[in-house]
Protein backbone atom coordinates (compact mmCIF):
# COMPACT_ATOMS: atom_id res chain seq x y z
CA UNK A 1 0.00 0.00 0.00
CA UNK A 2 1.40 3.38 -0.81
CA UNK A 3 2.22 5.57 1.87
CA UNK A 4 0.56 8.64 1.74
CA UNK A 5 2.62 12.24 2.72
CA UNK A 6 0.94 14.49 4.93
CA UNK A 7 2.17 18.13 4.58
CA UNK A 8 0.71 19.97 7.51
CA UNK A 9 1.83 23.50 5.73
CA UNK A 10 0.48 24.24 2.42
CA UNK A 11 3.56 25.71 0.74
CA UNK A 12 3.71 28.76 -1.37
CA UNK A 13 6.37 28.76 -3.77
CA UNK A 14 7.33 28.52 -7.72
CA UNK A 15 9.45 25.42 -9.06
CA UNK A 16 9.76 23.85 -12.61
CA UNK A 17 8.91 20.04 -13.07
CA UNK A 18 10.32 18.15 -16.04
CA UNK A 19 7.65 16.75 -18.59
CA UNK A 20 6.57 13.55 -17.36
CA UNK A 21 7.70 14.68 -13.99
CA UNK A 22 5.19 14.32 -10.36
CA UNK A 23 4.70 15.07 -7.10
CA UNK A 24 3.45 11.75 -5.55
CA UNK A 25 0.39 11.70 -3.42
CA UNK A 26 0.28 13.80 -0.65
CA UNK A 27 -2.50 15.60 1.51
CA UNK A 28 -1.70 18.91 3.44
CA UNK A 29 -3.72 20.69 6.68
CA UNK A 30 -4.13 23.94 4.21
CA UNK A 31 -5.88 24.89 1.20
CA UNK A 32 -4.07 25.15 -1.88
CA UNK A 33 -4.12 26.66 -5.32
CA UNK A 34 -2.50 25.50 -8.23
CA UNK A 35 -1.28 27.44 -11.52
CA UNK A 36 0.72 26.24 -14.27
CA UNK A 37 2.79 29.51 -15.76
CA UNK A 38 3.87 26.85 -18.82
CA UNK A 39 3.04 23.38 -19.54
CA UNK A 40 0.01 21.78 -18.50
CA UNK A 41 -0.94 20.83 -14.95
CA UNK A 42 -2.95 17.39 -14.10
CA UNK A 43 -3.97 16.55 -10.45
CA UNK A 44 -5.30 13.28 -9.77
CA UNK A 45 -7.59 12.32 -6.44
CA UNK A 46 -9.21 9.23 -5.47
CA UNK A 47 -12.92 11.28 -7.19
CA UNK A 48 -11.14 11.63 -10.63
CA UNK A 49 -8.69 13.96 -12.15
CA UNK A 50 -8.59 17.96 -13.15
CA UNK A 51 -5.93 19.06 -16.04
CA UNK A 52 -5.01 23.06 -15.93
CA UNK A 53 -3.22 25.27 -18.92
CA UNK A 54 -2.21 28.64 -18.25
CA UNK A 55 -5.43 30.10 -18.46
CA UNK A 56 -6.86 28.05 -15.62
CA UNK A 57 -6.32 27.10 -11.46
CA UNK A 58 -6.95 24.57 -9.54
CA UNK A 59 -8.49 24.93 -5.96
CA UNK A 60 -6.84 21.79 -3.99
CA UNK A 61 -9.00 22.11 -0.22
CA UNK A 62 -7.71 20.88 3.11
CA UNK A 63 -6.92 17.62 3.25
CA UNK A 64 -7.39 16.36 -0.20
CA UNK A 65 -5.40 13.25 -1.16
CA UNK A 66 -3.92 14.68 -4.52
CA UNK A 67 -0.76 14.21 -6.88
CA UNK A 68 0.65 16.40 -9.20
CA UNK A 69 1.88 15.30 -12.67
CA UNK A 70 3.81 18.00 -15.45
CA UNK A 71 3.00 17.63 -19.49
CA UNK A 72 5.52 19.89 -21.17
CA UNK A 73 7.92 21.83 -18.94
CA UNK A 74 5.64 22.95 -16.34
CA UNK A 75 6.26 26.02 -14.23
CA UNK A 76 4.52 24.97 -10.70
CA UNK A 77 2.72 28.08 -8.90
CA UNK A 78 2.08 27.21 -5.16
CA UNK A 79 -0.32 29.62 -2.95
CA UNK A 80 -1.13 27.93 0.46
CA UNK A 81 -3.89 29.50 2.27
CA UNK A 82 -4.85 28.64 5.97
CA UNK A 83 -7.76 26.06 6.17
CA UNK A 84 -10.01 28.60 7.72
CA UNK A 85 -9.89 30.68 5.13
CA UNK A 86 -11.63 29.41 2.34
CA UNK A 87 -12.43 32.68 -0.43
CA UNK A 88 -14.50 30.68 -2.30
CA UNK A 89 -16.92 28.30 0.24
CA UNK A 90 -15.39 25.10 -1.92
CA UNK A 91 -15.03 21.68 -0.69
CA UNK A 92 -13.97 19.91 -3.52
CA UNK A 93 -10.77 20.76 -6.24
CA UNK A 94 -12.30 23.02 -8.72
CA UNK A 95 -10.79 24.53 -11.87
CA UNK A 96 -10.87 28.42 -11.69
CA UNK A 97 -10.82 30.85 -14.72
CA UNK A 98 -7.39 32.79 -14.44
CA UNK A 99 -7.22 36.36 -16.38
CA UNK A 100 -4.12 38.62 -16.79
CA UNK A 101 -4.42 40.44 -13.62
CA UNK A 102 -4.68 36.41 -11.53
CA UNK A 103 -2.01 35.32 -13.75
CA UNK A 104 0.41 38.21 -12.61
CA UNK A 105 -1.11 38.18 -9.08
CA UNK A 106 -0.07 34.43 -8.56
CA UNK A 107 2.96 34.72 -10.25
CA UNK A 108 3.63 37.42 -7.75
CA UNK A 109 2.86 36.64 -4.87
CA UNK A 110 5.03 33.12 -5.45
CA UNK A 111 8.30 34.49 -5.88
CA UNK A 112 10.53 34.93 -3.01
CA UNK A 113 10.81 36.71 -0.04
CA UNK A 114 8.23 35.42 1.39
CA UNK A 115 7.82 37.61 4.11
CA UNK A 116 4.97 39.38 6.37
CA UNK A 117 5.49 42.44 4.79
CA UNK A 118 2.81 45.35 4.34
CA UNK A 119 3.61 45.10 0.47
CA UNK A 120 3.44 41.43 0.42
CA UNK A 121 -0.36 41.41 2.68
CA UNK A 122 -1.70 43.87 0.15
CA UNK A 123 -0.49 41.70 -2.92
CA UNK A 124 -2.19 39.06 -0.49
CA UNK A 125 -5.64 40.52 -0.45
CA UNK A 126 -5.78 41.40 -4.02
CA UNK A 127 -5.10 37.82 -4.97
CA UNK A 128 -8.22 37.02 -2.68
CA UNK A 129 -10.49 39.51 -4.42
CA UNK A 130 -9.95 38.41 -7.84
CA UNK A 131 -9.92 34.27 -6.52
CA UNK A 132 -13.17 35.64 -5.48
CA UNK A 133 -14.28 36.29 -8.41
CA UNK A 134 -13.06 33.87 -10.64
CA UNK A 135 -15.55 31.55 -12.65
CA UNK A 136 -15.66 28.01 -11.95
CA UNK A 137 -14.99 25.53 -14.63
CA UNK A 138 -16.55 22.21 -15.27
CA UNK A 139 -13.23 20.47 -16.78
CA UNK A 140 -13.26 17.61 -13.90
CA UNK A 141 -13.19 14.24 -15.31
CA UNK A 142 -14.56 12.07 -12.68
CA UNK A 143 -13.50 8.67 -11.85
CA UNK A 144 -16.63 5.97 -12.47
CA UNK A 145 -17.12 3.33 -9.21
CA UNK A 146 -18.76 0.70 -11.10
CA UNK A 147 -16.44 -2.19 -12.46
CA UNK A 148 -18.50 -1.97 -16.03
CA UNK A 149 -18.42 1.63 -16.09
CA UNK A 150 -14.63 1.79 -14.86
CA UNK A 151 -13.88 -0.92 -17.53
CA UNK A 152 -16.05 1.28 -20.47
CA UNK A 153 -14.21 4.56 -19.44
CA UNK A 154 -10.55 2.79 -19.20
CA UNK A 155 -10.86 1.25 -22.63
CA UNK A 156 -11.46 5.30 -23.43
CA UNK A 157 -8.75 6.15 -21.77
CA UNK A 158 -6.50 4.19 -24.03
CA UNK A 159 -7.73 5.41 -27.12
CA UNK A 160 -10.36 8.88 -27.12
CA UNK A 161 -10.16 8.53 -30.98
CA UNK A 162 -12.11 4.96 -30.18
CA UNK A 163 -15.73 6.10 -31.62
CA UNK A 164 -17.91 3.50 -30.71
CA UNK A 165 -20.88 4.29 -29.53
CA UNK A 166 -22.55 3.12 -26.55
CA UNK A 167 -24.37 0.26 -27.43
CA UNK A 168 -21.13 -1.44 -28.65
CA UNK A 169 -19.12 -0.07 -25.75
CA UNK A 170 -21.15 -1.84 -23.62
CA UNK A 171 -20.86 -5.28 -25.57
CA UNK A 172 -17.79 -5.40 -25.02
CA UNK A 173 -17.80 -4.65 -21.19
CA UNK A 174 -21.30 -6.66 -20.29
CA UNK A 175 -23.88 -3.91 -20.31
CA UNK A 176 -26.73 -2.76 -22.18
CA UNK A 177 -26.99 0.82 -23.56
CA UNK A 178 -29.56 2.15 -21.27
CA UNK A 179 -27.88 0.54 -17.79
CA UNK A 180 -24.73 2.67 -19.29
CA UNK A 181 -26.65 5.73 -20.11
CA UNK A 182 -28.11 5.31 -16.20
CA UNK A 183 -24.57 4.53 -14.61
CA UNK A 184 -23.26 7.77 -16.52
CA UNK A 185 -25.56 9.71 -14.84
CA UNK A 186 -25.50 8.67 -11.62
CA UNK A 187 -22.06 7.59 -11.30
CA UNK A 188 -20.11 10.31 -12.82
CA UNK A 189 -23.10 13.16 -13.07
CA UNK A 190 -22.69 13.47 -16.47
CA UNK A 191 -23.72 12.43 -20.27
CA UNK A 192 -21.29 9.67 -22.08
CA UNK A 193 -20.65 12.44 -24.59
CA UNK A 194 -19.97 14.98 -22.22
CA UNK A 195 -17.97 12.53 -20.38
CA UNK A 196 -16.29 11.45 -23.91
CA UNK A 197 -15.39 15.33 -24.87
CA UNK A 198 -13.83 15.89 -21.31
CA UNK A 199 -11.83 13.15 -21.74
CA UNK A 200 -10.66 14.04 -25.20
CA UNK A 201 -9.80 17.71 -23.82
CA UNK A 202 -7.87 16.62 -21.27
CA UNK A 203 -6.06 14.55 -23.78
CA UNK A 204 -5.72 16.96 -26.17
CA UNK A 205 -4.05 19.03 -23.91
CA UNK A 206 -1.41 16.54 -22.78
CA UNK A 207 -0.91 16.12 -26.44
CA UNK A 208 -0.03 19.69 -27.16
CA UNK A 209 2.17 20.40 -24.17
CA UNK A 210 4.25 17.46 -25.81
CA UNK A 211 4.34 19.40 -29.30
CA UNK A 212 2.33 18.00 -31.57
CA UNK A 213 0.91 19.84 -34.36
CA UNK A 214 -2.99 20.57 -33.46
CA UNK A 215 -4.31 18.67 -36.67
CA UNK A 216 -2.28 15.69 -35.58
CA UNK A 217 -4.02 15.74 -31.73
CA UNK A 218 -7.52 16.46 -32.82
CA UNK A 219 -7.00 12.92 -34.82
CA UNK A 220 -5.48 11.11 -32.14
CA UNK A 221 -8.67 12.99 -29.69
CA UNK A 222 -11.24 11.55 -32.11
CA UNK A 223 -12.71 15.07 -33.76
CA UNK A 224 -13.77 14.78 -37.15
CA UNK A 225 -11.60 17.53 -38.29
CA UNK A 226 -9.06 20.28 -36.65
CA UNK A 227 -11.71 22.76 -36.98
CA UNK A 228 -14.44 20.96 -34.89
CA UNK A 229 -11.55 20.69 -32.70
CA UNK A 230 -10.56 23.98 -32.35
CA UNK A 231 -14.25 25.04 -31.69
CA UNK A 232 -14.45 22.75 -29.00
CA UNK A 233 -10.85 23.42 -27.34
CA UNK A 234 -12.42 27.17 -27.39
CA UNK A 235 -15.27 26.88 -25.80
CA UNK A 236 -13.91 25.11 -22.98
CA UNK A 237 -10.82 27.37 -22.41
CA UNK A 238 -11.26 30.83 -23.68
CA UNK A 239 -8.49 30.13 -26.54
CA UNK A 240 -7.92 28.27 -29.78
CA UNK A 241 -5.06 25.45 -28.95
CA UNK A 242 -2.37 27.29 -31.36
CA UNK A 243 -2.63 30.38 -28.60
CA UNK A 244 -2.89 27.91 -25.84
CA UNK A 245 0.24 26.74 -27.33
CA UNK A 246 1.85 29.83 -27.47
Amino acid sequence: MTKIRHVQVAPTRAQWLAPGAGIDAHRHDDHQIVYAGRGVLAITTDAGSWVAPATRAIWVPAGTVHAHQAHGRLELHLVGLPATENPLGLDRPTVLTVGPLLRELILAYTRPPHDDSPERERLRGVLLDQLRASPQQPLHLPAPRDPRLRALCAILTADPADGRTLAALGKEVGAGDRTLTRLFKSDLGMSFPQWRTQLRLHHSLVLLADDLPVTTVAHLCGWSSASAFIEVFRRAFGLTPGAHRA
